[in-house]
């Protein structure tokens, strides 16, 4: 009851803090980028918040509970992957004016078909990146308080769309920037108090025989046990480090920064907010791996961080304490799965099928109700498993195109789209095949689970061959170039 409460609160105070933003919302530049006038600080900790999904809050303590300390790396690539966007993307991203990334695809390369094909890339990363926070509302809310898994994912995309729909990005970073505080506050009490209480407890229950996959504390991933531990960690960080490079929310958060000089400063404060946050999910995994090791074989690792309070301090205070970490836990959907569909709306509208402020609120409720259909039979699919789709995808779409569009005056229409097609196909499919079946090959296996190690270079191959094999650079693309790069 306590749980349900906090997350009651919190819906609460969400929808009336984005209601104030509803007063700004009154241009397509008002909804999709702030007007340009997100202070840094608020910005950095919007991006924060925002940035700090599911993956991060329930995703990576429950992957270290199952499969071991090397799943830390997810958090050292979330993290460099700012530093990535702040050398490469975000001050020129800034300068080209554009909103979102269709609109600097169409910018750099005067064509409104790339624009259309960027709209459909946006549409794929957003929805792969959505799935996961409507699932991760739904176990929290199925575990505080009994309901069913459906209420929880239907309930999250209610209160996101409509939030969403009535303030655009200004309700964004007002939200996102008050629930970062609320992730940070509610999920780093709760694991200070297991690391001052649960001391004596863990040592004991470490001289136990626990059960947990082999090679647990091999300070390397293994994809499905695959034994290419180097391989896979490799993968892992290409497709988090530069997967956050591509990620239109992320991107199109440096358009409300007034300079592209503030764009810069904002991302070097957000790697510092992240570098805080991620000490904390570690604490939940290192401990969960003792004390409740069951929920390895009861397929429910994603929920540790919740059920773990509860297992050290039962009564009360645990009660309160796992209250604390439902309510952060919905914070991380909520503020992720803002900006998701605000980028998400963008590709619908404002890239596919024209502006207005109308159509980018139906863009929102449509992707929300199509976001909510795709969560309900993925209860049972592992948070960060769908994240690092996500990332491998946009690390091999978008991720090429920027860089590329930024720094090389010679990329051609023909080259990028064919980049952007060989990339999102290989990375899609390459995820597709991955779930439709078990392969006898490790290697294998870890390529298609974690495709960026061939997607990546393939993507940036592509689109560097047939740009110096066919076309030429549209018609001042110099020019352009040199926009994204002058003071």
């Amino acid at each position: 009851m306590t749980g349900l409460l906090a997350i009651g609160f919190l819906i609460a105070a969400s929808l009336a803090i984005g209601v104030y933003g509803v007063r700004a919302a009154r241009t397509t530049p008002d909804f999709l980028v702030a007007s340009r006038r997100v202070g840094g600080g608020w910005n950095a900790m919007a991006i924060a918040g925002e940035y700090v999904s599911a993956a991060s809050v329930l995703g990576l303590a429950g992957l270290l509970l199952k499969d071991g300390i090397g799943t830390m790396w997810y958090a050292v690539g979330f993290t460099a992957g700012y530093v990535a966007v702040a050398a490469l993307v975000a001050g020129p991203m800034r300068r080209s004016g554009a909103f979102t990334v269709p609109d600097f695809a169409e910018y750099r390369l005067a064509s409104t078909g790339v624009r259309r094909l960027c709209g459909l890339v946006v549409l794929v990363i957003m929805w792969l990146y959505l799935v996961p926070q409507f699932k991760g509302a739904g176990v929290v809310l199925q575990l505080v308080s009994g309901t069913p898994y459906w209420v929880g994912v239907v309930l999250a995309g209610l209160v996101v769309s409509g939030s969403i729909a009535m303030g655009g990005m200004r309700s964004a970073t007002y939200v996102q920037a008050f629930h970062y505080l609320v992730k940070l506050a509610f999920i780093a009490v709760p694991a200070v108090f297991l690391v001052v209480r649960a001391g004596a407890e863990t040592r004991a229950r470490a001289l136990e025989p626990v059960t947990v996959p082999d090679g647990w504390s091999r300070p390397l991933l293994d994809i499905g046990d695959a034994g290419y531990p180097l391989l896979s960690t490799w993968s892992v960080l290409l497709a988090t480090t530069l997967g956050a490079v591509g990620l239109p929310h992320v991107v199109m958060r440096f358009h409300t920064s007034a300079s592209a000089r503030a764009a810069r400063r904002v991302a070097v404060m957000v790697i510092a907010l992240l570098g805080v946050f991620y000490l904390f999910p570690v604490v939940y995994g290192l401990f969960g791996r003792v004390l409740t090791p069951h929920l390895v074989h009861q397929g429910a690792t994603d929920t540790v961080a919740v059920v773990l309070p509860g297992e050290v301090a039962p009564g009360t205070l645990g009660g309160l304490l796992t209250a604390l970490v439902a309510a952060g836990a919905f914070a991380a959907f909520l503020s992720t799965s803002s900006g998701l569909l605000l980028a998400l709306a963008g590709g619908l509208s404002h890239d596919l099928f024209g502006s207005g402020l109308s159509r980018l609120r139906l863009a929102v409720a449509a992707g929300a109700f199509v976001a909510v259909l795709l969560s309900l039979p993925a209860a049972h699919v592992d948070i960060n498993v769908m994240v690092g789709w996500a990332f491998a995808v946009a690390a091999s779409t978008f991720c090429p195109l920027l860089v590329l569009g930024i720094w090389w005056p010679r990329l051609t229409l023909p080259g990028a789209v064919c980049g952007l097609v060989v990339g999102g196909v290989s990375a899609t499919g390459a995820a597709l095949a991955s779930v439709a079946g078990t392969y006898a090959s490790g290697l294998l296996t870890v390529l298609l689970a974690q495709p960026a190690a061939w997607t990546v270079p393939l993507a940036f191959a592509t689109m560097v061959g047939v740009s110096l094999r066919w076309g030429s650079p549209p018609e001042g693309a110099t020019r352009a170039v040199l926009r994204l790069h002058a003071p």
